[in-house]
């Protein structure tokens, strides 16, 4: 056996070995931890889910605590981030919820419906540049759930007060500012 033939043979072992190293990751995270901030997200975090949860319960939609309770989670530990910034809290909550309720009255509720729903709403964000995976959630709730239409007051109002809650409380401190953009 000649070289190029060893070569050959070793290029699905090399190929197989590449693809596995990809899984330990691009580098190390940073492991220094700002107990100080992370008190400040969570009283921030505690201030906006006690609001939501007001809303949620006045309106008896408490199914919609998940998806707004992890957008609250993203816009106070992660308010510099690209996906807890306005437009992708408003307009993916918005959009998602409208393609899960359209999708539902057309289609009803399957484990098939719940599939194709996530993937219409991850084309509608990534189209109009307004991803944010808690929005999804909202999908899947408004589908699973089979909440009708009226669950889709409560997510705007929601989404618009986790926006402002956000701005009111990340901006009194220094080293915060949000939101980092609108557009």
């Amino acid at each position: 056996m000649n070289i190029s033939e060893r070569t050959e043979k070793n290029k699905p072992i090399e190929a197989v070995s590449i693809y596995f190293n990809k899984m330990k990751g691009a580098s190390r995270m940073n492991t220094g931890f700002d107990y100080i901030d992370s008190l400040i997200s969570a009283a921030g975090v505690f201030m906006a889910v006690g609001v939501i949860c007001l809303l949620a319960f006045a309106f008896q939609y408490s199914v919609i605590m998940g998806p707004l309770g992890a957008s609250c989670v993203l816009v106070f530990v992660a308010h510099k981030g690209p996906l807890s910034q306005p437009r992708q809290i408003i307009g993916g909550h918005i959009l998602s919820t409208i393609a899960g309720l359209s999708i539902w009255s057309i289609f009803g509720k399957d484990l098939f419906i719940l599939t194709i729903t996530l993937v219409v709403v991850l084309i509608i964000m990534s189209f109009t540049k307004t991803m944010h995976p808690p929005a999804a959630a909202s999908a899947l709730v408004a589908v699973n759930f089979e909440t009708g239409w009226g669950v889709l007051i409560p997510i705007v109002i929601g989404v618009f007060l986790i926006v402002f809650i956000s701005m009111i409380y990340n901006n009194l401190f220094p080293k915060r500012q949000y939101p980092q953009y609108w557009l």
